[in-house]
């Protein structure tokens, strides 16, 4: 068995442990008085309503008569419990038995590193196409939650582009080449068939049918984005800060050739920085075994071994998705033409996740505003969780089937 390798990168939680600690530490608590405490900037160590909030403590403390010396040794505790309660976690998650392989599926069709696997099953053939920064294998997970091999017994014929890893040729590719080798398989196929995207693979599949209209007859999109400046707050910040980021990234690009797993997973922690560490102080309370442990350890698995992006899909990405918003500005082009959502004139069904991290629903609705004729459906889970979780059959799994039954 190889050794697990999760939470990556396991330097950038651990250190996050540890700067927690040191912020409660080291920052005084503000005389009564006060809404001030030392900060470094505006927002830096504390934002103005983290300023406020310390204030609030500090009245509340002197009311009741308590030393602020023992409220910080009080936090200071808890911290620990929490931080020891993230390594027990990680300790569990590394001993957990291997996951089950599951069975290899035939190929259909292959070109450089990729591969178009055959889930069986009756009736309209679908092709889904995953992102590029991560294994095709979530949707089909273990044998409790595979999507592919639950709709091969529903009246389609699931087909996975697997992407594979990029190779001397893919390091290369842009984003015109990928969609040039999903066209290339399209034509392949048999056909009409309907093409469904998850996430990023969602808008590799919307230039696609839009090259290829005639091959397909209907296009599904999955958590896909849209308006990458749609989200608020700290998802707006986190945007930016990705766009901004470009620039620094430049040496490991050079480098490689791509934009390595743990810089990624880096990027995607920075959405929710503490978020890890509560999810596996939360699987250190799981009954050993049990469902949900069992899905965990899966999805942490293939969270964990993650794919590197091609350097030049990277900058595409980083500086025009992110930086320039180029998807809903019209200016995203594929071979000189634009990708516009409207132009498709055939059926789509397109699942925007509520509670969605990676992708905000605010960022897929606008993609579903884009095509008026599309179906839109709200799916009461996760980016991850509509294909993968424990709810994903009520979710994701069973709406699609019935809707591509309806075609």
């Amino acid at each position: 068995m190889i050794p697990r390798r999760g939470p990556r990168p396991l330097p950038l939680h651990l250190g996050l442990a540890s700067l927690r600690a040191m912020l409660a530490l080291t920052a005084p608590m503000p005389p009564p008085s006060s809404a001030v405490s030392p900060s470094w900037s505006g927002a830096w160590p504390r934002s103005k309503a983290g300023r406020a909030e310390a204030a609030r403590i500090a009245h509340a403390l002197a009311a009741a008569g308590h030393k602020p010396e023992a409220f910080r040794v009080a936090v200071l505790r808890r911290l620990m419990t929490q931080d020891g309660g993230f390594l027990g976690g990680v300790l569990a998650y590394r001993r957990q038995d291997a996951a089950l392989v599951q069975p290899e599926m035939p190929v259909l069709w292959q070109d450089g590193g990729s591969r178009v696997l055959d889930y069986g099953g009756a009736g309209t053939p679908v092709l889904f196409v995953p992102s590029l920064v991560n294994r095709a294998t979530v949707l089909d997970l273990s044998p409790e939650r595979s999507m592919l091999r639950h709709l091969a017994g529903t009246g389609m014929r699931p087909l996975l582009l697997d992407w594979g890893w990029p190779g001397e040729q893919e390091r290369r590719f842009a984003l015109a080449d990928y969609i040039a080798r999903l066209d290339r398989a399209l034509a392949a196929l048999p056909g009409p068939l309907v093409l469904a995207g998850y996430c990023m693979g969602g808008l590799l599949a919307l230039a696609a049918a839009l090259r290829r209209p005639e091959r397909l007859s209907g296009l599904a999109l999955l958590a896909t984005p849209w308006d990458f400046h749609a989200g608020e707050g700290q998802e707006g910040a986190t945007v930016r800060s990705m766009a901004a980021l470009a620039p620094l990234l430049d040496p490991w690009l050079d480098a490689t050739g791509t934009l390595p797993v743990d810089v990624i997973q880096a990027m995607f922690a920075a959405l929710d920085p503490f978020g890890i560490a509560a999810k596996y102080r939360a699987f250190a309370r799981l009954a050993p075994g049990s469902s949900r442990a069992r899905l965990f350890v899966a999805l942490e698995d293939w969270l964990n071994d993650g794919v590197p992006l091609a350097a030049p899909v990277a900058r595409e990405c980083l500086g025009g998705w992110y930086g320039r918003n180029e998807t809903m500005t019209g200016a995203w082009r594929v071979d000189g033409a634009p990708v516009l959502p409207g132009a498709w004139r055939k059926p789509a069904f397109l699942a925007i996740p509520a509670r969605d991290r990676i992708v905000p629903p605010a960022s897929a609705r606008a993609l579903a505003q884009a095509m008026p004729g599309a179906r839109a459906h709200e799916a009461a889970a996760g980016h991850v969780g509509m294909v993968a979780g424990s709810g994903a059959e009520a979710a994701l799994w069973r709406p699609l089937a019935e809707w591509v039954a309806s075609l």
